[in-house]
């Protein structure tokens, strides 16, 4: 499950990066969905900037089949990064903790805080209460199922790209980033209940300088693994203004071996919906095009906050299906462009 990085790259900074390298970050977010839908968590995450070391962004969405939300962002303090064992093996901040166990291949995710029980119908209407707080608990320890697909966004590679590509890669992070799919178990407390589920999802870690407002045509972003093993996902922008063609990578893993690959049918977000939405896509590889049907469930927004600089931004959960196989599994999009609700 390691793929072509070092065992460090899976442990977190001790401390600050210095200069010259003091505008690199270190990140990291999961995507977990019960196996049979009954929850999501359509990304939770946590930033490590060099500039605000010890107070870090997380962000922490929590969604149900019904359109019920429970959402937490802000930034807290940062947990210690060392181990047990001396290792720097822990990144969090207030009720986010992410805990490497062995790199690349297994990781425990904790939650404990309040959180703002909204709908996602409030989300879209901009009236959520951020006073409306309940307790949300959880604990997830969760295993790697595909090699890393890993994106090298060095120096080397950046100057043999066109300039469209150049330009995406700046938002995407220059530096390197991977995502990893997974499956894992774990115990969640809500509503004075307490429950054990099983979930798939992915993961990505990153560390790179990264400038997000370069972020502002918008994206799409998939991925997904199912029971027999398979996985495949995709990040893409659209096309640029000027003709130039944008970052559209991606990946089919199928029989134990990685497949890059390049989305052909991008669903991209035209539209506010609260669940159903069709986010089909089509990816071409050497293996030829493999066609996904995926329809959002498992819906969050965030519309019109100032430091998405008016994009609206879907994370959500989506019911796939592979040649007849089902998974659930993660999308991410955003636009500047979307007219208005679609319930």
């Amino acid at each position: 499950m390691l793929g072509s990085l070092p065992i460090e790259a899976d442990l977190m900074f001790e401390s600050p990066p210095p200069a010259p390298f003091d505008w690199v970050r270190e990140g990291t977010s999961y995507w977990l969905f019960e196996e049979n839908g009954a929850f999501g968590i359509p990304r939770n995450g946590v930033e490590a900037e060099p500039h605000n070391w010890d107070s870090r962004r997380f962000q922490a969405n929590f969604a149900f089949p019904d359109g019920r939300v429970l959402q937490r962002s802000g930034s807290g303090t940062a947990v210690p990064t060392l181990d047990a064992e001396g290792r720097p093996a822990i990144m969090g901040a207030g009720p986010l903790t992410y805990r490497c166990i062995e790199p690349f291949k297994r990781w425990l995710v904790q939650f404990d805080g309040m959180v703002a029980d909204t709908h996602v119908s409030h989300q879209i209407a901009q009236t959520v209460d951020p006073e409306r707080l309940i307790p949300l608990k959880y604990e997830f320890e969760l295993d790697m199922v595909v090699p890393p697909n890993e994106q090298d966004i060095s120096p080397e590679k950046f100057f043999t790209w066109g300039k469209g590509k150049q330009r995406d890669a700046a938002s995407v992070g220059l530096g390197w980033r991977f995502e990893q799919m997974l499956r894992g178990e774990g115990v969640v407390e809500v509503d004075g209940t307490k429950f054990t589920a099983r979930v798939n999802g992915s993961r990505i870690k990153r560390r790179s300088v990264r400038t997000d407002g370069l972020f502002l045509r918008g994206h799409a972003w998939q991925a997904v693994v199912f029971p027999d093993g398979r996985a495949a996902g995709y990040e893409a922008r659209p096309v640029h203004d000027d003709g130039n063609e944008p970052w559209n990578e991606g990946f089919v893993y199928q029989d134990g071996k990685m497949y890059p690959a390049k989305a052909t049918k991008v669903p991209w977000l035209t539209h506010l919906r609260e669940s159903g939405d069709d986010v089909s896509f089509e990816l071409e590889s050497e293996l030829g095009t493999t066609r996904i049907e995926g329809v959002t469930e498992l819906t969050t927004f965030q519309v019109a906050r100032g430091h998405l600089w008016g994009l609206a931004l879907s994370q959500s959960g989506a019911r796939y299906t592979w040649d007849g196989v089902v998974a659930r599994g993660m999308v991410e999009r955003s636009s500047t462009s979307v007219v208005g609700r679609d319930g």
